[in-house]
């Protein structure tokens, strides 16, 4: 749903961007020092992982199918996460959103279902960002402390810990009940007979009372049950615009009816309450950019997002994911980011942000580490996956990321996409294996995976709100394949069937590679088209390259036939030869993921280098080179 709105977002957002164009010469290399390796994000969906219970009963209530707990993520479960080849846990849904619980003997408002998706309600509602999900908590009265103690543990097991900010919008009904002193919460001192004013936090229609929208297609809040506060009525006046922009006063059901939009300072026609940032400022750091800002009057919401960083920052968080980082103007990430890494230079900041035309903005202006590679890579393999694309792309993909290709997230699941085993992407996570072993190798950036992904999970569930394809980030449900890996809490795959197994050891042995191979953090080099030219057995389902640093050589070879086998004298070009600084001669070629395979290449006086293999439906190589 997020993405159909980008047209709308890029109309928004046209004024909101510099006027200069990036330079597209710009170089942001990683760090190439010796010991730099790739990272590996784990996200979890926080409520889902420890959960147990089996019931699923479509809309089901968290008594019914259970909620997974922070203290779920006990020693065990955290080193079994941290074995799999994880270096950061991406914790999402842990702000306190807007939720159908009754938490009142705890100081919280109940919240409405006619603004609530689902029963659970969405993580990207957020009702408090001072505090965290009390569904998540043994004790939601202690529900931060247990969080702060989640933390440490984590840090314990040797990884990190990101957390979501969604700057573009809040619950419709946000109540900062838990606010540290001085801090006012959003819309408290707004002008809400005014549209627009630049330090307003919300946008307002005059005049009017919020409606809920009209329900198509048979949908009803909580699936029809009864509910004291379902009454098609919600009490807004006057109405504020919703998260996705629509002005309306009732927002359609499609439309993010259950948040409403920040301001940043960007009047109704598009125009700035705040300086563009100088030319030239996308080549300085982040404390040129503070500096920049330092002396600004800048509207109300930046500093409101910036003292929710720095609040989770002094909580012990590493980084953030944020939420649709696109709707929100660059120059907000300059301050906000240039804030963040001088308070903690190392912190992981993740944006979601799908129009190309903005990636090297938000990266080099906006100062964000990582952005998704959604439509390149992701959209890519997966036509590749599904049988109708061809591996030619993927190349051509790459040289046009090469200027910020460690700043491309690779992914092939998350909570927005579809699960690889569900029959509308893959319909078997298997097929989706060579895919995995590219994304994973085939650029310096991190990679990401999403919990289950790595035993398969499909995504089956009648949750609630929503439909299959997806695991409901929206209602208490139950995680079927994930639950078969936990074992009741035991955490070590008891319960899964030997197809399972093999596929989380693949998914072990591939991110551990990852994690621990400075080649990884290296050069990269085509040898697809190469061999397309000079051998008519290669085709579009193969996909060759090699990747290099000071003391390790790659070959990765990928099938992404699921039904075809290849024999196939793969050639080495000579200018990659002389990189590598082969002399003529026979040089051993070492599988890495399992071992078992092994090859010689041919390195002739003169001319392309050789190495035979073969490849089985949907198998992959990487080969080390072991110079004698």
């Amino acid at each position: 749903m997020r993405r159909t709105l980008l047209l709308l977002i890029g109309v928004f957002l046209a004024s909101c961007q510099s006027g200069k164009d990036q330079k597209e010469d710009v170089k942001q290399e990683p760090m190439r020092t010796p010991e730099a390796r790739k990272e590996v994000v784990y996200q979890v969906f926080t409520r889902l992982f420890g959960n147990t219970k089996t019931a699923n009963v479509p809309w089901g209530t968290a008594e019914q199918n259970g909620v997974g707990k922070f203290s779920d993520f006990n020693e065990k479960a955290l080193a079994e996460i941290k074995d799999l080849g994880v270096t950061y846990i991406w914790y999402t849904g842990v702000p306190h959103h807007a939720l159908i619980q009754d938490y009142t003997a705890y100081g919280i408002s109940n919240d409405d279902p006619d603004v609530v998706k689902g029963r659970a309600g969405s993580p990207y509602a957020v009702k408090d960002y001072y505090n965290v999900n009390p569904d998540l908590a043994d004790d939601p009265a202690k529900r931060l402390e247990e969080f702060k103690a989640l933390i440490d543990r984590t840090h314990a097991a040797g990884m990190k810990v990101l957390i979501d900010i969604v700057p573009n919008h809040v619950a419709r009904n946000y109540e900062g009940k838990t606010n540290p002193n001085g801090v006012e919460d959003f819309g408290a001192q707004d002008r809400t007979h005014m549209e627009y004013h630049k330090d307003n936090n919300f946008y307002y229609i005059p005049g009017s009372a919020f409606a809920v929208p009209n329900w198509e297609g048979g949908y009803q809040p909580l699936g029809g049950e009864k509910n004291p506060l379902s009454d098609s009525r919600f009490k807004e006046v006057p109405a504020k615009w919703t998260g996705n922009g629509a002005r309306s006063v009732q927002p359609g059901m499609n439309d993010w009816y259950e948040t409403v939009k920040v301001n940043y300072g960007v009047r109704p026609d598009g125009t700035r309450d705040f300086p563009d940032l100088p030319e030239g400022y996308e080549y300085k750091g982040y404390q040129a950019h503070a500096d920049f800002w330092a002396d600004k009057e800048l509207p109300n919401s930046w500093d409101k997002f910036r003292d929710i960083a720095e609040y989770w920052l002094d909580m012990g968080v590493d980084g953030f994911r944020f939420d649709m980082a696109e709707m929100v103007p660059v120059e907000f990430w300059s301050y906000m980011n240039s804030a963040i890494k001088l308070k903690n230079p190392d912190a992981f900041l993740l944006a979601e942000v799908y129009n190309p035309d903005l990636y090297r903005a938000y990266i080099r202006k906006g100062k964000m580490d990582y952005l998704y590679d959604k439509v390149e890579l992701y959209d890519s393999i997966k036509h590749i996956v599904k049988g109708y694309g061809w591996t030619d792309h993927i190349p051509v993909v790459q040289k046009g990321l090469k200027d910020i290709e460690h700043h491309m997230l690779h992914f092939l699941e998350n909570h927005d996409e579809q699960r690889i085993a569900s029959p509308d992407f893959a319909g078997k996570a298997e097929l989706a294996k060579p895919a995995m072993v590219v994304s994973a190798t085939i650029s310096t950036s991190p990679t990401m995976i999403y919990f289950g992904q790595e035993v398969g999970e499909p995504g089956k569930e009648q949750a609630g709100f929503g439909s299959p394809t997806r695991t409901s980030i929206f209602d208490y449900i139950g995680v079927p394949h994930h639950q078969r890996w936990m074992n009741e809490g035991a955490f070590d795959g008891g319960q899964l069937s030997a197809e399972e197994k093999s596929l989380r050891d693949f998914y072990k042995r591939l991110l551990n590679f990852t994690i621990n191979s400075p080649a990884l953090m290296g050069e990269y080099q085509d040898l697809h088209f190469f061999n397309k030219e000079l051998n008519a057995k290669y085709d579009h389902r193969i996909l060759t390259y090699a990747r290099w640093s000071t003391g390790e050589e790659l070959l990765v070879v990928t099938n992404f036939d699921e039904k075809k086998s290849y024999q196939l004298d793969l050639k080495v070009p000579q200018e990659l030869l002389r990189k590598w600084k082969l002399s003529p001669g026979k040089y051993s070629l070492e599988e890495q993921l399992y071992g078992s395979v092994k090859s010689e290449l041919l390195v002739p006086a003169g001319g392309a280098g050789e190495f035979r293999i073969e490849l089985q439906p949907l198998e992959s190589r990487i080969f080390k080179l072991l110079r004698p």
